[in-house]
C-alpha cells in the first residue's frame, strides 16, 4: 500500500474526491455490512497505516483542530505546567460554544513547538485520541472520519484503504 502523506495534496485529493467520499460514507451507513466487520477493517487498517506515518512530520492536527478539554484535562495540563487552574483557563482557553468543555484560545495549539506537543504526557484526552480510528462503531462516526480526512494523513489513507476494501467496484466506474 503506498500512502500520501503530504497534507497539501491530502487537502486537493479530498476535495476532488469530496462526493465519491460522501457517497462511500452513504453506502457503509446503508450496507448490510456489520460493525464488527467495519470495525475490524478500520482498526487493521489504522494499526497498519499509523505504524508507517511519523505524526510529527505533520502535526496538521495541531494547527487545525480545536480539541474539547474537559474538567480532567484542564486540571491535569495546569498541574503539568505548575498552574493553578484559573489562571491557566485565563492564558489558554476559552468555553466552546456547542459542546460542554473549553477549547485553546489559539491556532496552532500553543503547546505545538516543533511540530511536538510539549504537554505530549498530559495532552487532552481529544489529541490522545485523534483521528479517532481505534473506536468503535466507525459506521455512527464516519461522519468525523470524513471530516478528518483533510486534517489527517493517516485519516486520509484509512479511508482511502477502506474504500477500496468495501466498495471496490465503484472504484472502477
Amino acid at each position: 500500500m503506498e500512502l500520501e502523506i503530504d497534507v497539501n495534496r491530502i487537502q486537493e485529493l479530498a476535495e476532488q474526491r469530496k462526493d465519491a467520499n460522501w457517497a462511500f460514507r452513504c453506502f457503509l451507513k446503508s450496507s448490510d455490512l456489520s460493525c464488527g466487520r467495519i470495525d475490524s477493517k478500520v482498526h487493521e487498517l489504522y494499526r497498519e497505516v499509523s505504524s508507517r506515518i511519523d505524526c510529527t512530520q505533520c502535526a496538521n492536527c495541531c494547527t487545525v483542530v480545536q480539541p474539547l478539554l474537559r474538567l480532567t484535562d484542564v486540571k491535569r495540563i495546569a498541574r503539568h505546567l505548575k498552574l493553578g487552574v484559573d489562571e491557566f483557563r485565563s492564558r489558554y482557553l476559552r468555553a466552546d460554544g456547542e459542546e460542554e468543555g473549553e477549547v485553546f484560545r489559539l491556532l496552532p495549539c500553543p503547546f505545538l513547538k516543533e511540530n511536538r506537543c510539549a504537554v505530549y504526557d498530559c495532552r487532552p484526552a481529544d489529541c490522545r485520541s485523534f483521528p479517532h480510528l481505534h473506536k468503535r462503531e466507525f459506521v455512527f462516526r464516519v461522519s468525523q472520519a470524513f471530516s478528518n480526512c483533510r486534517i489527517c494523513p493517516i485519516a486520509f489513507n484509512v479511508y482511502e484503504e477502506l474504500k477500496r476494501a468495501f466498495w471496490r467496484h465503484r472504484l472502477r466506474d
